[in-house]
């Protein structure tokens, strides 16, 4: 599946140590879960990810966990950087995703897509 998550209000966060953070609460949270990250990639206010995951498993089920555990972990380790851009509330990422199944495209084709983003 082929999941994209936008930061809320476009905000060009994802650059530098909260980046990578990121990326590793996204695959701490998937390898958890047994989800397997086959590719990830961002580019500053969006992350791109393709993930294998058990059928059982709904997709929206998978999108609140990733997005409720990285928004927890970043917000323990980045408070007065995500404090300065969301003011009101604890969040990072806007409310909706972008999911589609890899059925469309080939493999190959959206992984090299996801790779040359950023």
């Amino acid at each position: 599946m082929h999941l994209i998550f936008v930061a809320k209000y476009r905000k060009k966060l994802l650059a530098g140590p909260l980046n990578t953070d990121i990326m590793q609460y996204m695959y701490d949270a998937c390898q958890a879960h047994h989800w397997y990250v086959r590719r990830m990639q961002s580019d500053k206010d969006h992350l791109h990810m393709l993930i294998q995951y058990n059928p059982t498993d709904s997709i929206s089920g998978i999108v609140r966990t990733l997005k409720q555990i990285s928004t927890h972990r970043a917000w323990q380790n980045y408070s007065g950087l995500l404090s300065k851009q969301y003011w009101k509330e604890h969040t990072l990422w806007s409310d909706g995703y972008f999911a589609a199944s890899v059925g469309n495209a080939s493999r190959s084709t959206i992984e090299h897509y996801i790779e040359n983003q950023g």
